[in-house]
This record gives structure tokens, C-alpha cells and sequence, in this order.
């Protein structure tokens, strides 16, 4: 199985997608999500899964990664750019900006894509997309650690995509 962003060119996620942006919520949070494409998904893919996460986070957060967007049950191979807003067919999880780090924003803004805004230093972040063998039973603002027990056993393939973000 293969990722690949139009939104990563040369390892290097494009301004648009985080807080070089134009897009951004009430809170001022980047709210324009990457696109991504899935290619050669085992045939028996039944849904796909994704975590967008922030390693390099730990020095800045006090030792966790960030997550910037969880979304399941998607069933489709490819997701276009700013559908976390837009598109009905999958459902998001909670991302940081849920956090006491993040300003507490309410869950019903952190249940979607929330771009990449490196505080120090230019940030690698990865996509991993996972295929799963069922659509997972999982509600809007499902957590990490919810979507890590409902994949358990189901995962057929993963793939994770890096790139960078310039602060």
C-alpha cells in the first residue's frame, strides 16, 4: 500500500495546510486538511483509517505527540483537499486542540482536521493511514486510544507519509 499527498511536494507540506494558511476556525486554528490518496489497499479493504500526528511535539507539549486529525470509516481511496470541513461520509475524532495545551477548545471544533502550527522549529509530521477488514464502531470526537482498540486485530496494511511543516 502507497500514500501520496498533492500537498506534500519535495517532503515539504504546502503553506495552505496549517498556519501559513488562509483558512482557519474561530479560534484561529488552520482548518484547510491535506488531501491524500491511497493506492494498492489490500483487496479486502473494507474502510481506511488515518492519524496525523506531531512527534516533534514532545519537547513543546511536555512529552506527547500532537494529533492534528482522526477520521475512520472512510471508504474511499482518496480524500481531497479541505474535506475534514466538508465531507459527511467519515467520521473525525478529537484532535489536541481539545487539550489544555491547545486552549481547550470544545470538542465540536476539535472533530476535525486541525492544521500544523510549529511553535520552535520546522515540524515532521505524519499521515498514518491504516486499511482496515470492518468499518469500526466509532462517533464523532472518538479519541486515539478509542480508535487504537477498535483497529486491534483489524489493521490489513498501514502506510505512513511524512513531510514538513515550516514554523
Amino acid at each position: 500500500m502507497n500514500v501520496t499527498s498533492s500537498g506534500i511536494i519535495n517532503g515539504v507540506i504546502q503553506p495552505q495546510y496549517g498556519g501559513h494558511g488562509t483558512q482557519f476556525n474561530e479560534n484561529g486554528i488552520p482548518t484547510y486538511s491535506l488531501p491524500f490518496k491511497v493506492e494498492g489497499a489490500p483487496q479486502e479493504t473494507v474502510s481506511i483509517a488515518i492519524v496525523l500526528e506531531d512527534k516533534d511535539a514532545y519537547p513543546v507539549t511536555g512529552g506527547f505527540a500532537w494529533i492534528h486529525w482522526l477520521a475512520a470509516n472512510i471508504t474511499r481511496f482518496e480524500i481531497k483537499e479541505n474535506e475534514s470541513q466538508t465531507a459527511d461520509d467519515f467520521v473525525q475524532g478529537r484532535n489536541s486542540w481539545t487539550s489544555i495545551q491547545g486552549g481547550e477548545q470544545s470538542t465540536e471544533l476539535s472533530c476535525y482536521y486541525g492544521g500544523m502550527t510549529p511553535p520552535d522549529k520546522p515540524h515532521v509530521y505524519e499521515l498514518h493511514v491504516y486499511a482496515l477488514d470492518k468499518m469500526l464502531e466509532l462517533e464523532k470526537g472518538f479519541l486515539l486510544n478509542e480508535l487504537h482498540r477498535e483497529m486491534d486485530g483489524h489493521i490489513l496494511d498501514q502506510f505512513t507519509l511524512k513531510g514538513i511543516y515550516e514554523n
